[in-house]
């Protein structure tokens, strides 16, 4: 009889450990994290560049399971560089060829880093809501960094495979502006 009051205990500690384990971790871990983003690509980047890309973007983590979802909605177009040193009319907004990107991550993996957590994986990326010219091959890198003030307060963007020949191989630079559990 003793030894099943002790194996009955002994499970009860272990659930409790692991409930305590799990709240833990969804305690101290953000779940849905949203911000904007507002960078200029490099003057090599899908010639004529650089370009002004701003928009918005949301992340959302999948519980402990190591896996996150990630969107953004970017607008691109030419910078006043690229306007002027063109010699086109500045006061012509379609000379700097407006356009939109969406970008899309389901399931990425989730590590993390010394001062926050990135998260990798094949993203899809459309343009003006068809599929992207540059080709349908694409992979993103999300690095969610931060401070002993904000831990959770920069992001950066970086695109592989196809998306490279039109966003480039620097990050876009953002911030976090909103964690939420």
């Amino acid at each position: 009889m003793r030894r099943k009051q002790i194996w009955q205990i002994g499970i009860l500690v272990l659930a409790m450990t692991v409930g305590a384990l799990a709240q833990s971790w969804e305690n101290n871990n953000p779940v849905h994290l949203r911000g904007t983003i507002s960078d200029v690509s490099a003057a090599n980047v899908a010639p004529p560049g650089p370009w002004v890309i701003p928009g918005t973007w949301s992340l959302n983590l999948k519980g402990d399971s190591g896996k996150a979802e990630f969107s953004a909605s970017l607008s691109m177009e030419e910078s006043d560089y690229w306007v002027l040193a063109n010699s086109k009319d500045p006061n012509d907004p379609q000379v700097r060829n407006p356009h939109t990107h969406h970008v899309e991550l389901v399931n990425g993996v989730v590590t993390p880093l010394s001062n926050g957590f990135r998260v990798t994986g094949p993203a899809t990326v459309t343009a003006n809501g068809g599929p992207a010219p540059f080709g349908p091959n694409s992979t993103v890198q999300i690095d969610i960094t931060g401070g002993a003030l904000v831990p959770y307060s920069n992001i950066k963007v970086t695109f592989g495979g196809d998306a490279v020949a039109h966003l480039g191989m620097q990050p876009l630079d953002g911030v976090v502006r909103s964690v939420g559990r």
